[in-house]
């Protein structure tokens, strides 16, 4: 029972450190997309670009720094990025998804059912997906390794001519 507990804790512990790590990201994100669409003066497409891509390095970071800081990367951290920020790519497609799916098959076009599907049903799925990845795919712990005892040990090779320790 005790190990059960830990396991839980362990999630526990888990789950709110990505959420601290996203809810920095989102900040980042919803205020630099506010400032470069205001005094910065970018178009929306361009501001939202960099803002998502400045949400992503922070959610990173949070994540590798904090959350998972007891994992050592079992790739570069460059690689370790660029699937991170393809997880949360496919998150926002699924917000896009849900939203679409509401409105445009579904026929609910109202500005509540809106924010419904894209804002909380599209935002629970993405989060969903995006934890999953980020333990899975980005965060995960690598394999067991073999220790060098397991390890098969390849027998020496000789030269033709040689003398041959085996007599053959």
């Amino acid at each position: 029972m005790t190990h059960r507990h830990g396991v839980g804790s362990a999630l526990r512990s888990e789950i709110l450190g990505f959420a601290l790590a996203g809810a920095a990201a989102y900040a980042v994100d919803l205020g630099l997309f506010v400032w470069l669409r205001g005094p910065g003066g970018f178009g929306p497409l361009t501001a939202k670009a960099l803002s998502f891509l400045a949400g992503c390095t922070v959610a990173y970071a949070g994540n590798a720094l904090g959350t998972y800081r007891g994992r050592p990367p079992a790739v570069g951290r460059a690689r370790q990025y660029v699937v991170f920020f393809a997880f949360n790519v496919a998150g926002a497609v699924v917000q896009l998804l849900c939203l679409a799916v509401s409105h445009y098959a579904l026929g609910l076009t109202t500005p509540r059912a809106d924010v419904v599907s894209g804002a909380g049903i599209g935002m629970a799925l993405a989060t969903a997906l995006r934890f999953w990845g980020t333990r899975t795919f980005v965060f995960g712990r690598p394999g067991p390794a073999a220790s060098p005892a397991d390890r098969p040990h390849p027998r020496p090779r000789h030269r033709a001519g040689s003398a041959n320790p085996d007599g053959g």
